[in-house]
């Protein structure tokens, strides 16, 4: 199997064309290929497939095998790998998602994509703004937003303090998510700026997410803590959430990066059985 690993600010993703190559059972590869001692090393697998509402397709698949509904750091890597393997010959496309379609507005330097800009449709507010939680018995409030997959957001005094692999399954796997949900830690910098650190469903804690970081802006702006353009930093790096009040649609922008490309034999895997470690449930811990 062909593959390309690529970006954005830090998380990272095994890519596959899939107008040149065919993928069976993308669930147990996904598994394989995210493995970083016995297989390539990433947070997920991202299929870039023919489709028949769009310029293309992407199907995300997180690091346990779950399909996800939508990836905004991986939709930002999906549009640059189009556009730079000849899949668009534009820098304006449509991507089909199970979070409906999106649209890229792309950065071209030197005949390669740079940043992309991704509109990201209309939030959804799924909780009271906020709602209280009962977490590992300690009473929490959390602002839901639904950007195309669903994000519960949190805010904390001290982002850099939190042992997001002691507690971060209690807040994916709670009760109240009955399909799990993507936990994003928030500090409020200033009006221009967040911190976030985020517990992603199926996949653990990855150095950025870009739905969550859109999340996180939303439930900010919705709170008036912010204005309606802020900077979300992330552990690998920033990405910057706009929210147009007028047309409701939120636009994501950050970089997209191609690391490298490489070929791997799946039937070394055969009959080998795939281990994801997941940590304990942990009801006692502190929020800072």
């Amino acid at each position: 199997m062909k593959f390309t690993k690529m970006q954005g600010i830090g998380n990272d993703y095994v890519y596959v064309n899939c107008f040149e190559e065919n993928m069976e059972d993308p669930a147990r590869v996904a598994k394989l290929v995210s493995e970083r001692h016995f297989g390539i090393g990433s947070d997920g697998l991202i299929l870039i497939c023919p489709s028949e509402v769009a310029d293309c397709r992407m199907r995300m698949f997180n690091e346990d095998g779950s399909e996800g509904s939508m990836c905004g750091n991986g939709i930002r890597c999906v549009g640059k790998y189009a556009y730079d393997h000849g899949i668009v010959d534009k820098p304006q496309i449509s991507v089909e998602t199970l979070g409906g379609i999106k649209y890229l507005d792309m950065q071209v330097e030197d005949g390669k994509v740079k940043t992309v800009k991704v509109d990201m449709g209309v939030p959804k507010l799924t909780s009271e703004l906020p709602e209280k939680i009962q977490v590992g018995g300690k009473i929490l409030e959390f602002t839901g937003i639904d950007v195309g997959n669903p994000h519960a957001v949190y805010y904390v005094e001290n982002v850099d303090g939190l042992d997001l692999e002691k507690i971060g399954p209690a807040f994916e796997m709670h009760e109240r998510f009955p399909d799990r949900v993507n936990s994003e830690f928030i500090r409020v910098i200033d009006r221009k700026h967040l911190q976030m650190r985020v517990w992603e469903r199926g996949s653990g804690e990855t150095w950025a997410c870009g739905t969550g970081a859109t999340a996180s802006a939303v439930a900010s702006m919705m709170l008036g803590l912010v204005d309606d353009t802020v900077e979300v930093q992330l552990i690998g790096g920033n990405l910057e959430i706009t929210w147009d009040r007028e047309s409701n649609h939120v636009y994501m922008t950050g970089p997209a990066v191609e690391v490298f490309s490489g070929e791997i034999d799946l039937t070394q895997y055969n009959g080998r059985e795939v281990y994801i470690p997941h940590p304990p449930l942990d009801t006692d811990f502190q929020l800072c």
